[in-house]
């Protein structure tokens, strides 16, 4: 599946598309705090600029998904990849989509392994503004309500 196909719906969404070539962050690795922090920047100016390039508007309220397209089909745990996520996340709160990304304003980013890129690895955040859905739709997106 692609990353459109899994997006949810009804409520309107759209795809940041970080450039490939990024050298993303996993959980597994112990990096000296300043390649973290050099590496933490480059996310989140690049996922800044992808946001502002979507023409994403302000947001009150979003539930983010992020893909990670690797370059093959290995076994993953995408969930590994949240660092790199979360400087993302923070790139969009950068380009103002949201004002801040605490659980009063995101549900998310939710970890998913995505298609395969040969020219990958890449990160793609799929924001999806929660203001309009409907109330049992965001009981399926965060069963324990966080959300309301």
């Amino acid at each position: 599946m692609t990353v459109a196909e899994l997006t949810p719906s009804p409520a309107r969404s759209w795809h940041i598309e970080l450039p490939t070539g990024l050298t993303l962050m996993t959980s597994n690795e112990r990096l000296h705090h300043l390649q973290r922090s050099d590496r933490t920047r480059a996310l989140r100016q690049a996922a800044r600029i992808a946001a502002q390039v979507a023409r994403v508007p302000h947001l009150e309220r979003a539930y983010v998904t992020c893909y990670l397209r690797a370059k093959d089909r290995r076994r993953r745990d995408p969930g590994n990849w949240y660092p790199s996520a979360k400087a993302a996340l923070d790139g969009v709160v950068d380009a103002g989509v949201l004002t801040d990304d605490d659980a009063t304003r995101v549900i998310g980013p939710d970890m998913r392994l995505g298609d395969v890129l040969k020219t990958g690895p890449q990160i793609v955040l799929v924001v999806t503004d929660l203001t309009q859905m409907a109330p049992d739709h965001l009981t399926l997106l965060d069963p324990l309500g966080a959300a309301a």
